[in-house]
């Protein structure tokens, strides 16, 4: 019996191993969604630069759309917000932004700032939207139809081979992008 008991951490350290060793294989921009298929969250929520304005889903049922998820305490925002403004430049596919538990003036600082890829920005500063998004954290983007079901999440920085895929997946499946 004592002999066995010198095979417990041994054991215990193959099991961790093994945990580790999944976990690192695992991508992390692939993070699973239970919202993909399924219709975008209800919401009423104001507009960043129109307080006064209450934004719902209704507002970008439609066309297809991408609903970005930034802030301006993001460092990976700033770094995907070139890609953003691109695409948002070659007029393709409209850009809703979701600013994330952030603080109205310094949202309004960035955009004036850095330039305004977005049609608009709905104000999440309490993050509650975001919460029944699953956001793990700043950036996320989500693909929407035009019926506003979710079609794809995408973890991180959006850079431009992402967006190229993106792009790909709207033309094969529920919608087109202007050329």
């Amino acid at each position: 019996m004592p002999r066995l008991l010198l095979f417990i951490p041994l054991l215990l350290f193959a099991v961790l191993a093994g945990f580790l060793w999944k976990g690192l294989s695992i991508d992390p921009r692939k993070l699973p969604s239970a919202l993909i298929d399924k219709p975008f969250p209800e919401f009423s929520l104001t507009s960043l630069q129109q307080p006064e304005r209450i934004l719902t889903k209704q507002d970008f049922i439609g066309q297809p759309v991408l609903v970005n998820v930034w802030a301006t305490w993001c460092p990976s925002c700033r770094q995907e917000h070139e890609q953003l403004l691109e695409i948002a430049q070659a007029d393709e596919i409209p850009i809703i932004g979701l600013n994330y538990k952030d603080e109205r003036d310094l949202a309004l600082q960035w955009l004036q700032q850095l330039g305004n890829p977005y049609q608009f920005n709905i104000y999440d500063v309490d993050g509650m939207l975001g919460l029944d998004l699953g956001v793990y954290g700043a950036p996320e983007t989500y693909l929407l139809d035009a019926q506003g079901i979710v079609r794809y999440r995408h973890v991180g920085v959006l850079t431009a081979q992402d967006w190229q895929e993106l792009k790909l997946m709207i033309k094969k499946g529920w919608g087109s992008v202007k050329n």
